[in-house]
């Protein structure tokens, strides 16, 4: 169900204009530059995910879309409205799109990895996020519309779209399982060793900045973190599943791959 569909009447009127406001404003800072190659798009494989004519497979870049329901498990809220309305977006566009690729180009499962405009330059993941169908990722070295992404993310979290609608954000005690997640806790301990950077959210998770990307984060001020209550997001992963813990060692991992994974709170 689409984000129009779980607002209340009363409000439906006040809730369109804010939030057209604030998308509006997000999209306009996401301009397509020129001279894009253009692709013919198969089919929409999911809220992230194109599959071309000519046999490509595109990861959108700077938007992470709720899961499918694949190998028995169910759709996670949210995922089959992002996938109709990257379908809508592509068949308005005559089902082509022009694609900026990323400074990396393939990621590991071998998907082109390309920021995605329509046939009138608006970009796809922008309006995606700004509509509350998924969540901004900045993954390096392809961060060059991270601000942008980052605005229209937080248009729809002001008027509570789509997937906002009710918090997804988590603590570590409520993790259950590896996978995308938003956090939220207080920062217990900082560590610098030589495996990078370590925020330990007490016993149970842990913040980890791997060397390779610690030029992405003011790391005097990551140091400086420890009391504050932070928010983090990325890719969870379950530590106990790579043969048992050690002694002391949180179960839950959280790899931050740029400073906008990672923001401070009041």
């Amino acid at each position: 169900m689409g984000y129009p569909a779980l607002l209340k009447k009363a409000s439906l009127v006040g809730a369109f204009f804010v939030f057209g406001v604030y998308a509006g404003c997000a999209l306009a800072s996401c301009p397509a530059p020129g001279n894009l190659p253009s692709a013919k798009v198969q089919r929409v494989v999911d809220g992230d995910t194109l599959r071309l004519v000519d046999g490509r497979t595109v990861r959108l870049i700077g938007l992470n879309t709720p899961e499918m329901g694949r190998q028995g498990r169910s759709a996670e809220p949210f995922a089959e409205a992002a996938r109709k309305r990257l379908q809508a977006l592509v068949a308005a566009s005559d089902e082509r799109v022009s694609l900026q690729y990323g400074k990396q180009t393939k990621d590991h499962y071998g998907r082109t990895l390309a920021h995605a405009y329509d046939d009138r330059g608006r970009n796809l993941e922008a309006q995606l996020l700004a509509e509350g169908l998924g969540y901004l990722v900045a993954v390096a070295p392809n961060l060059a519309l991270v601000p942008c992404q980052q605005a229209a993310e937080r248009s729809a979290r002001q008027v509570r779209a789509g997937l906002w609608q009710r918090s997804p954000v988590q603590t570590a005690e409520q993790l259950s399982s590896g996978g995308f997640a938003l956090l939220q806790g207080q920062v217990e301990r900082v560590e610098r060793n030589g495996g990078g950077l370590w925020l330990e959210m007490g016993d149970a998770l842990v913040l980890h900045i791997a060397p390779r990307v610690l030029g992405n984060f003011d790391l005097r001020a990551v140091q400086g973190l420890e009391g504050r209550k932070v928010e983090a997001r990325g890719w969870v992963i379950d530590r106990s599943k790579r043969g048992g813990l050690r002694a002391g060692q949180a179960r839950w991992m959280l790899p931050l791959t740029d400073k906008a994974m990672l923001e401070v709170l009041p």
